[in-house]
């Protein structure tokens, strides 16, 4: 943790950026990472963005944020709703929506917002992503919550991310809300789109040769969640991997 703190301070120093834009959802991750900003001393602006939120997860932001901010006098906050802005961006649309591209769309227009108050205030926007969703399933957006300055986190798995915000004291009822991304206004969790839990795919991002060598005697469960993993690992590379570029030739 306290590499962390520091890794953020000596980062903030070297970029010359004076401050940290975090956006704040309602869950874990977003929590650990505002926290860790808050604790280097650098100026840190908690950004809440709802569309069309549930109300739930809106409540676990604004509890967050109140805590933050009694706790560190260096947060501050802003509230941008972009439900009008995604309304009126949905209704381009209309006569070919797409439920996906839609829900990334939401999460693009969070880091539009992000980007305009980091360059307004000189600041750098704070990726939230995780080791498992960013480098094992790329469970993120591309251009969205992907796009980010730096990833404090995104080399701790989540069990590592629950017990960091645990020990720094983040709310219970953020350790104990099931992971969602927020896109899609339902409520539906991480676990309905991805069909296992975190921990699940924790283990199958660890899975050692030696263990891949039992397959055979792995529970169905086991190889279900097996290729769950693989299957989104593949059709996700596109956002792990660099931009692929044309390399001309020497003459």
């Amino acid at each position: 943790m306290n590499e962390i703190i520091e890794w953020l301070k000596s980062y903030s120093t070297g970029s010359g950026a004076g401050k940290f834009i975090v956006g704040i959802s309602g869950g874990i991750d977003s929590a650990l990472v505002s926290t860790l900003c808050a604790e280097s001393g650098i100026p840190t602006i908690l950004v809440s963005m709802p569309i069309h939120q549930q109300q739930h997860e809106l409540n676990r932001a604004h509890n967050h944020i109140k805590w933050l901010k009694n706790k560190y006098d260096n947060v501050s906050s802003v509230e941008i709703n972009l439900s009008h802005v995604y309304d009126t961006f949905e209704m381009m649309f209309a006569d070919n929506e797409h439920k996906l591209a839609l829900a990334n769309s939401r999460a693009r227009l969070r880091m539009t917002t992000l980007y305009q108050i980091a360059q307004t205030n000189g600041g750098l926007v704070v990726g939230t992503g995780n080791k498992v969703e960013d480098f094992g399933v790329g469970f993120f957006t591309k251009y969205g919550d992907g796009g980010v300055d730096i990833s404090p986190i995104a080399d701790l798995m989540k069990s590592e991310v629950r017990e960091m915000a645990k020990e720094l004291g983040v709310n219970q009822e953020i350790l104990t809300a099931s992971p969602t991304d927020g896109l899609w206004g339902d409520g539906r969790t991480d676990e309905d789109q991805l069909g296992a839990t975190y921990d699940e795919l924790e283990w199958a991002m660890m899975v050692t040769k030696e263990e891949f060598s039992k397959y055979s005697s792995w529970s169905d469960r086991k190889k279900e969640v097996w290729r769950i993993y693989n299957r989104f690992n593949s059709i996700n590379k596109h956002k792990m991997r660099p931009i692929p570029v044309f390399i001309k030739k020497e003459k």
